[in-house]
């Protein structure tokens, strides 16, 4: 019972983003199927993990399509209690984010977004082409409670697949720049960018250093740089010289007397030496100095490493850019626990897509028909950042209440360790443990008890059980 109320706590402070009461208690329900389903069955599972009957479904349906709820609000309010439910991990002023992309596959042909995708992975069980919504997803990083860091999803949006202005050509990395962008704007933090080499990009970089934010990224091996040019004793005429000689990081990479040997302080590595070498050089697409990291590691060969900001030391640099890794996990535990991309809300008036299709240009749609797919797009985001929040809120027990947590588990784990913060799994199960509980003596948000009993399902033969509890 403890745990709940320490997550209700928690969402309460997402109040400001409905309009309406109803609406609220309505997302605190959706919250709460997020949290203890059992399994990822769309909106249908949260009518059986919270005991509901079938009438609640339509509800729920309705609360993802319903403008009670604005997403904007909700995505500002949710940052700003990360903010203060954790420890965030901060070098020097600057909060420190995770950016990636992210494949939903989906099999509807009345889905809007849905489109053909390429998967990079290698995986077994990843086919090369899917058919599926393409994401954009930012993560906060923050401190663990045992000294380890852990990535906390804030936000991510559906940014291909429909093309509602011919005009329109901005790219992957200027949403993701937009968004990322909007979350400073609302915490009012300067912001240190940690990516994978695909936003190794004068889009991503121009925009962020304007407003005085960095990047972090891994550059590509065939990358090229200028030396610094040297400042001359005296002036002489025309336009004085911007990049000097023109060098090869591969072919640095190969000048082994001018690396240095120091313990790699990557995330796991215990009594490993790396060989690293940093050189601040002019990278012709930003027309500007970037520090580059070379880095030898014994296991997992060379890597090359861009950094927009100067002051940092060439090993914090890999340091934080072993912690890009978090919001993989992050991604797999979405998938997996939470079901934050299993929504099925099909627009019925759709004309249907065919398998292999690409963008869907809306330019000349009529605007009634345009404005039922942006509003079944806003379903989708609405449900994808209640799944952020969702697992926001179970790492948030996990790691400030580990111990309640343990205590309310009550099945088995072979490998457990109670002096740890549990997995996200292990919270859902300990939090399924306390809920009917918990809707029995809901104090703390008025007519929250009044609505489950109006639509929660009657069961004789279970009734004694839920009295007694």
């Amino acid at each position: 019972m403890s745990l709940w109320n320490h997550w209700l706590q928690a969402v309460l402070a997402l109040r400001p983003s409905c309009t309406r009461t109803r609406t609220f208690l309505w997302m605190l329900l959706a919250l709460a199927g997020l949290c203890c389903r059992s399994d990822n069955a769309g909106v249908t599972s949260f009518v059986r993990a919270l005991s509901f009957s079938g009438k609640a479904y339509h509800r729920f349906l309705h609360l993802f399509h319903s403008d009670g709820l604005n997403l904007d609000a909700l995505t500002g309010c949710w940052l700003r209690l990360c903010l203060t439910l954790f420890r965030p991990f901060e070098v020097g002023q600057r909060l420190v984010f995770l950016a990636d992309g992210i494949k939903a596959p989906k099999e509807g042909r009345k889905m809007p977004g849905v489109k053909l995708l390429h998967q990079q992975s290698a995986g077994n069980t990843k086919p090369e082409f899917i058919m599926g919504h393409s994401m954009q997803a930012i993560s906060l990083l923050v401190h663990g409670a045992a000294g380890q860091v852990a990535a906390v999803p804030l936000v991510s949006r559906i940014h291909e697949g429909l093309v509602f202005s011919n005009r329109d050509s901005s790219t992957l990395l200027d949403k993701l720049v937009a968004l990322l962008l909007s979350l400073s704007g609302v915490c009012k933090r300067r912001v240190l960018l940690i990516a994978d080499a695909y936003y190794a990009s004068a889009k991503v970089i121009q925009p962020l250093l304007a407003d005085d934010h960095h990047l972090l990224t891994r550059a590509k091996s065939n990358v090229v740089a200028y030396l610094p040019v040297p400042v001359p004793l005296s002036r002489g005429k025309g336009r004085p010289r911007i990049y000097g000689s023109k060098v090869r990081l591969q072919d640095l990479a190969k000048e082994g007397g001018a690396f240095l040997s120091a313990p790699s302080p990557v995330y796991g590595d215990k009594n490993v030496l790396v060989r690293y070498r940093v050189l601040d050089l002019m990278w012709r697409p930003v027309g500007r100095i970037v520090r580059f990291v070379i880095v030898h590691h014994p296991q997992r060969g060379t890597i090359f490493l861009l950094c927009t900001d100067l002051s940092l030391d060439p090993m914090q640099i890999l340091q934080l850019y072993g912690y890009r890794f978090k919001i993989e996990l992050g991604f797999k535990q979405a998938v997996h626990v939470l079901g934050a991309h299993d929504y099925h809300f099909w627009m019925a008036d759709m004309k249907p897509i065919r398998r292999g299709n690409g963008d869907q240009y809306l330019h000349r749609a009529m605007e009634a028909y345009r404005a039922g797919i942006r509003r079944k797009l806003r379903a989708y985001h609405v449900h994808v950042q209640l799944g952020c929040i969702a697992q926001g809120l179970l790492q948030h027990l996990a790691i400030n209440h580990t111990a309640a947590v343990w205590y309310s588990f009550r099945s088995w784990l072979r490998t457990m360790n109670d002096a740890m913060p549990p997995s996200e799994l292990v919270v859902s199960m300990s939090l399924n443990t306390g809920l009917q509980e918990f809707f029995a003596v809901c104090s703390l948000t008025p007519g929250l008890k009044k609505l489950v009993e109006s639509y929660r399902q009657y069961r004789p033969q279970y009734e004694g059980q839920r009295l007694a509890a």
